[in-house]
């Protein structure tokens, strides 16, 4: 939801790139669906392995509670960003995910874009 909202609101501003440090095989229904309530179509992602080629190549590297799991390298900027896991939940539990995913990534793009 992070990188779809936040290549969303950046038009172009900013590169996303989205990967999982143990990604599922398929995207959540219930995400697709919260996500196509708002015009954001996620239909043709497929969720990705995180690989420290990934990592090494971002600016802001925004993490969901993968521990150690993820690649660390000095210099980096790291958020990590508390959330509920959505796996298993129903729309009206995985509505406020979303809106709470979107607050923060409007805040960090309104940083990131600040000249």
């Amino acid at each position: 939801m992070a990188a779809a909202l936040l290549a969303h609101h950046a038009a172009g501003a900013v590169r996303v790139a989205s990967a999982g440090s143990a990604p599922a095989d398929t995207i959540n229904p219930a995400v697709r669906e919260v996500m196509a309530e708002i015009g954001l179509d996620l239909s043709r992602e497929v969720p990705k392995k995180l690989s420290t080629d990934a990592v090494e190549a971002a600016d802001v590297v925004i993490t969901m509670g993968c521990g150690d799991a993820c690649p660390v390298f000095p210099g980096k900027r790291y958020l990590d960003w508390e959330l509920t896991d959505p796996a298993g939940k129903g729309l009206e539990d995985v509505r406020p995910i979303r809106d709470d995913i979107d607050a923060r990534v409007r805040a960090l793009l309104a940083e990131l874009t600040v000249r």
